[in-house]
């Protein structure tokens, strides 16, 4: 326990080191090119034509993957700390915008698929799982939540019931409007459009479009894609 404590902290002074040696180093070709190389030592995984700007925060480096060819802006904070197993990967070409906090608690796998953009000033957050698919679209504000505080006991403080935790899918192709909330224990399914404001309490079925507070499925995407496709064969 004392050695890993001990690994734990010079990880950390390694982190705190880089960071502030090379974090706020102006984006320019030098800037982005010694970050490259000096956190490539330090991540668990770290591809080719990586961008990371100045102003980029990361924790517990040893449990974050970054693939080739991904975006990463200023304010971005990657915060994999509290538990060894904590995992945050993000695939090829992912581009994650200003201001974005993604944060582990206890245990968790954040996995963020290739080509998905998530908007400036999203939070993600475990301690629950999160699976967010290929070619997402998630637009600012929003809030994804792998999380529920207990409150059944009126005589005790919320802070101190604890949380249950089931995890959160959004499956491939999806699109989530301004300021949308997907709360815990959701699977939002492929190619569905979640319209702005929404605020999603359970599954969302594929190829829906669901709006309004909670959620609800106003259409379908299928036969609109049919009709499409026989023209196009046409």
């Amino acid at each position: 326990m004392k050695k890993q404590q001990n690994n734990l902290k010079w990880q950390r002074f390694q982190e705190l080191l880089l960071m502030t040696l090379l974090g706020d180093m102006p984006t320019l070709a030098l800037g982005t090119k010694l970050r490259n190389l000096a956190y490539r030592q330090i991540f668990a995984q770290m591809g080719s034509s990586v961008y990371i700007q100045d102003g980029v925060e990361f924790i517990n480096t040893a449990g974050i993957e970054i693939g080739n060819g991904v975006y990463l802006f200023k304010g971005v904070r990657l915060d994999a700390k509290g538990h060894p197993n904590n995992r945050i990967s993000l695939a090829n070409g992912v581009a994650i915008e200003r201001n974005v906090d993604i944060g582990c608690l206890q245990d968790t796998d954040i996995q963020i698929h290739e080509e998905t953009f998530i908007g400036p000033d999203v939070c993600i957050a475990g301690p629950g799982n999160i699976k967010i698919g290929k070619r997402c679209l998630i637009a600012s504000h929003t809030g994804i939540y792998a999380n529920q505080h207990n409150f059944t006991d009126p005589t005790l403080p919320i802070k101190y019931q604890g949380v249950t935790c089931k995890g959160i899918v959004i499956e491939d192709d999806c699109w989530l409007g301004h300021g949308v909330t997907v709360l815990d224990g959701v699977t939002i399914g492929e190619g569905s459009v979640i319209g702005a404001g929404a605020v999603v309490t359970k599954d969302i079925p594929p190829f829906s479009v669901a709006v309004g507070v909670p959620a609800r499925v106003i259409k379908s995407r299928i036969a609109q894609n049919l009709v499409t496709s026989h023209a196009t064969h046409d």
